[in-house]
């Protein structure tokens, strides 16, 4: 599986996630100059999630919760201040990730940075 596959088969299996808890999936791949944020979802119309999905088809280098640097996370953030300007928002927020294994295995580290 290549890279893009495996990546859009990521966010499928976080996005069916964050539904299953009752989220509204508000974007997917939300891009702000070099910066992406996988998945925007908002839960209760009251707190608004911004997920980096993380997807390993081995865990020989490490968990894939691991592979988000800070650079990445600080991009995250200008991304989300970006989306929280543009929709004008004055709720809550949250940054998770979400780490899937080999298996399709999720685990969802919330609030994680």
């Amino acid at each position: 599986m290549d890279r893009k596959t495996k990546g859009i088969e990521g966010e499928a299996i976080a996005k069916r996630h964050y539904e299953k808890l009752g989220c509204e999936i508000l974007e997917i791949n939300y891009r702000h100059k070099r910066s992406e944020i996988d998945l925007v979802a908002l839960q209760n119309e009251e707190l608004l999630i911004f997920v980096e999905v993380k997807f390993r088809s081995n865990n020989e280098f490490g968990e894939p919760e691991s592979f988000v640097s800070e650079g990445q996370m600080e991009r995250i953030k200008t991304a989300a201040e970006d989306y929280i300007f543009a929709i004008n928002w004055n709720g809550d927020i949250r940054f998770d990730i979400v780490s899937i294994d080999a298996k399709k295995n999720l685990e969802v580290f919330e609030d994680a940075f």
